[in-house]
């Protein structure tokens, strides 16, 4: 069987412990310290971010952005079904209810020729989820926000360093947020930032993050002393994970450039199979960019994927299906509309991710497609 090959390897790219001895030795581990405020400077110089805040997750992020667009029970929010239940639980616990919408036909991304039927009066927001680090069609999300008086948060968990039309994911829509967890391109074992382009947020972001005080002027030295201005909880991350966060940010374009490159060698060595129809591959278009967050195939049916993951793990590779459909979830299903959104189920029994990480070498990736010629007899 040879050495096994996992589907995700975290990258340790080199100064993470010498910075993490510099955090704690500084005697500032907590929240906001000296990496929490490199990391900050580094992502609103680099991606013209207005103002980043580092959290503890993703999921807090879009935590943080409900509380912050002011999300009461029966409101309305509108999402992809396919993708991670951090996106819709955000808001669900403000007392949202979730209106589910169909992804493409040709790739896991919100239809957003779907949406508009779907507002209603009570429709508050919109959350497009960049799937893969591949854009949504954001230009007709936005162009429906203003239209419709809505706010639109960016899902952007897989989107560093993507783009839209030149503009960075997390940088279109009013707030976006960003994971770092140890199987994104960059990684703090657990992390994450809320990213704020509308300034009539920024204030309240820093009181919700620091359980609903204003501390962060406190330390500014902007107030005497803080006290409690509104709801929130402790969302900012010890400035031992952002210490690890920086090492890497400080790599993100070798990263980058290793992830992107065994995309293109997977994409170039796997057509031939597609091209016979096995299975389908997921392709950018002239207004998106790659960003190498993930490798995925679309088989043809739930059989076929599920001989092909037992196949290659008889072989020594870990591949893995992703999400499934939150609007037939048990947690949701009597609550959703009835509506079918067949592609999202569709991606749910079809969809398969690949290994891909910044140690893989290039015998690695011929292995693997080694295998699957294997299984389709080639």
């Amino acid at each position: 069987m040879g050495v096994i090959i996992p589907f995700n390897k975290p990258y340790l790219s080199g100064n993470e412990l010498t910075y993490i001895e510099q955090a704690v030795t500084s005697m500032r581990i907590s929240g906001d310290g000296i990496f929490t405020k490199k990391c900050h400077t580094f992502f609103e110089e680099k991606y013209a971010f207005q103002k980043c805040l580092l959290t503890t997750s993703c999921t807090d992020a879009l935590e943080m952005a409900a509380i912050l667009i002011d999300i009461q029970v029966g409101d309305e929010v509108i999402m992809p079904s396919y993708t991670f239940v951090s996106t819709a639980n955000a808001f669900v616990l403000r007392g949202a209810k979730i209106i589910f919408v169909d992804s493409l036909p040709d790739h896991p991304n919100i239809d957003t020729s779907k949406i508009e039927e779907l507002i209603t009066p009570k429709t508050k927001a919109i959350i497009p989820v960049h799937y893969g680090g591949v854009a949504c069609e954001m230009d007709t999300i936005m162009a429906l926000a203003t239209k419709h008086g809505l706010y639109v948060i960016e899902d952007a968990a897989q989107a560093i360093d993507s783009f839209y039309k030149g503009k960075a994911l997390g940088s279109i829509g009013h707030l976006a947020a960003f994971s770092f967890h140890e199987t994104k391109n960059i990684v703090s074992g657990e992390g994450g930032m809320l990213v704020i382009n509308d300034a009539q947020f920024v204030e309240r972001a820093e009181i919700i993050r620091e359980k609903g005080t204003n501390r962060s002027k406190f330390h500014r030295g902007e107030v005497d002393k803080y006290g409690w201005m509104d709801i929130g909880s402790s969302f900012l991350p010890s400035d031992i994970i952002a210490a690890f966060l920086f090492a890497q940010l400080e790599n993100l374009d070798k990263i980058q450039s290793k992830r992107i490159s065994i995309w293109n060698l997977y994409f170039e060595k796997l057509k031939h199979l597609s091209d016979k129809k096995h299975f389908k591959l997921l392709e950018t278009n002239e207004n998106q960019t790659n960003n190498g967050h993930l490798f995925a195939i679309v088989l043809n049916n739930l059989q076929d994927r599920s001989e092909l993951i037992d196949f290659m793990k008889s072989k020594g590779i870990m591949s893995v299906f992703h999400y499934q459909s939150l609007h037939v979830s048990e947690f949701y299903f009597k609550k959703h509309d009835g509506r079918i959104l067949i592609n999202s189920d569709d991606y749910s029994n079809t969809l398969l991710r690949l290994p891909l990480y910044y140690e893989m070498r290039k015998s690695d990736i011929n292995r693997i497609i080694s295998v699957i010629n294997e299984f389709y007899n080639l």
